[in-house]
């Protein structure tokens, strides 16, 4: 799984002119599934993401985590995290998880973030999204589970 965490002021995602999911601060996370993933892929970026510290505290340093600033998350599908650019100039995205797979895996991952008691606004699977955020800091941090394998 490859997950680009971005701190946020505010986002939301529309489908069309519709507003499918918004958040006022928090996380916006862009995931990506492939077929290699597995529940404990999902686990441990649902603990490294609930227990990440990048939230200023009174001195102003990256110390407190989302839940600690009452903090939500907007988790949108993105298959292009899985983009092979190495060839030409149009990108392959032979690497991403078939549709029906990534999409139980997506929803795992969200189901987890919020039993661990955040609220978590999402896009729709597979459609096509516009999503706009204001970027904190700007803070952004990639999580790519191939790395611990």
């Amino acid at each position: 799984m490859r997950v680009l965490l971005q701190r946020s002021r505010q986002a939301q995602v529309k489908i069309g002119e519709t507003v499918v999911g918004e958040i006022d601060h928090g996380y916006v996370l862009l995931v990506g599934i492939e077929d290699a993933d597995t529940d404990k892929d999902v686990a441990y970026l649902v603990r490294k993401i609930t227990n990440l510290r990048v939230f200023e505290d009174a001195a102003g340093k990256m110390n407190l985590r989302i839940q600690e600033v009452s903090g939500s998350i907007l988790s949108v599908s993105q298959f292009t995290l899985y983009a092979d650019t190495r060839k030409g100039n149009r990108p392959s995205f032979t690497a991403a998880g078939q549709p029906a797979f990534a999409k139980e895996m997506y929803q795992k991952f969200n189901e987890q973030l919020r039993a661990a008691g955040l609220t978590v606004a999402t896009g729709e699977f597979g459609a096509d999204m516009q999503v706009s955020l204001v970027n904190d800091g700007p803070v952004t941090i990639w999580f790519d589970t191939n790395q611990i394998r």
